[in-house]
């Protein structure tokens, strides 16, 4: 059964950081590239950030370039999701997702609330 976790949300001030942590357990995970997305209230789902199975390569959203970070470590089956210079708008449900273009799983989510 494939299980991912998500982990490291909460309450955080305005320019403040904080990091995601999802894990991976009952697949293979450097057999998937694995993205985060993330979902404000009362909006919908908007992919932030991805990361190549290899973790050779990534992209990101315009809206966080610059301030987020993914990485992953495959010995781990953990992907991260490192976010500096936190901004109100950054508030929403964040997920990750693995996929392999056959395949595809989410995790349940983590909230992040920026706000003074």
């Amino acid at each position: 059964q494939v299980q991912l976790v998500e982990s490291g949300g909460g309450l955080v001030q305005p320019g403040g950081s904080l990091r995601l942590s999802c894990a991976a357990s009952g697949l293979t995970f450097s057999r998937y590239a694995m993205n985060w997305h993330r979902q404000p209230p009362g909006k919908g789902r908007e992919l932030v950030a991805a990361i190549t199975r290899a973790g050779d390569s990534s992209i990101y959203a315009d809206s966080v370039k610059g301030r987020f970070t993914i990485s992953r470590d495959n010995a781990d089956n953990t992907v991260y999701l490192q976010m500096n210079n936190l901004k109100p708008e950054d508030t929403a449900v964040y997920f990750c997702q693995a996929a392999n273009g056959q395949d595809n799983y989410w995790g349940q989510g983590t909230q992040v609330t920026v706000s003074s």
